[in-house]
């Protein structure tokens, strides 16, 4: 994907902001137009005709995506912003502006042009991945469609273990839905901080949320299993979907220790909620 195509001026649209501005409706107005022009069965004899259509489709793609559009429309305002604090240096401005980044970098003041440059990469890397996605997401619609698979089969073959996964990494998570409720991001940024994570998937209902998270390794899986705690105000229970080891559990072990890191009686009966469950687990692997 070549990031300096204006996707406005390749439906006709008007780019800037004055393309910020356009409405889902007008824009998709524009392609219709545009794809009736460029189709490849109306121009038979460009052999350029399948690829600008196939361009055309990808900008409206972009386009039609409100975080990629968003995207795209910072991308091209601060090439605005570059554009036209280039075309007003001078002599005197460009030794005026060496002064001044000199006193700032002695100040440890950021670097205007640095910091542009770093916001240009920073929207050009995530309009990428957002392009990135959307193609992702075209291609499993066709591949689920030439299946015809029924939905919900990706949930049903992870919480199953298929396909050869191995089920010591994956970890069962579950939370009030009384608090902070959970989403498939925030649980991975949670889990990230013990190793690489595969995949989340949620399973919700109304009173109480629930997911499995796919660690990379096992030993990923077990650590975030004894440290994952999550918010404050709606604790995350993690359990092995299948415990590597069992391990049994002495009539004491029910009774809160006293060198607990766990503070409070709500993270009391959260703990003993837990090693309830792990036991009723390796009773039932006996």
């Amino acid at each position: 994907m070549d990031m300096n195509v204006d996707h406005y001026n390749v439906l006709g649209l008007p780019s800037g902001e004055e393309g910020a501005k356009l409405s889902e409706k007008e824009i998709s107005k524009a392609y219709r137009v545009k794809a009736l022009e460029l189709h490849p069965d109306k121009r038979p004899d460009d052999p350029q005709a399948h690829a600008n259509f196939q361009k055309l489709k990808t900008s409206y793609e972009i386009l039609k995506d409100e975080k990629a559009r968003k995207l795209f429309d910072d991308l091209l305002r601060v090439k605005r912003e570059q554009f036209h604090r280039q075309a007003q240096y001078d002599v005197k401005r460009r030794r005026m502006v060496s002064d001044l980044e000199e006193r700032e970098r002695a100040a440890n003041a950021p670097d205007p042009a640095s910091k542009a440059r770093e916001e240009e990469e920073r929207i050009t890397k995530k309009l990428k991945e957002e392009i990135a996605r959307i193609r992702a997401m075209h291609a499993n619609k066709g591949a689920s469609g030439s299946r015809k698979e029924a939905p919900g089969t990706r949930k049903e073959s992870a919480a199953d273990g298929g396909g050869g996964l191995n089920k010591e990494k994956v970890l069962k998570v579950s939370w009030e839905k009384g608090g902070e409720d959970y989403t498939a991001e925030g649980l991975r940024e949670v889990f990230a901080k013990f190793g690489e994570v595969e995949d989340v998937v949620l399973k919700s209902s109304r009173k109480k949320g629930s997911a499995l998270v796919v660690m990379a390794s096992k030993e990923a899986a077990v650590a975030a299993t004894g440290n994952v705690c999550g918010h404050i105000s709606n604790p995350l229970l993690v359990l092995p979907l299948e415990p590597a080891v069992v391990m049994e559990f002495p009539p004491r072990s029910m009774e809160p220790e006293p060198s607990s890191n766990l503070v409070g009686a709500g993270y009391q009966s959260f703990e003993e909620s837990v090693l309830k469950k792990l036991q009723k687990a390796a009773e039932k692997q006996k």
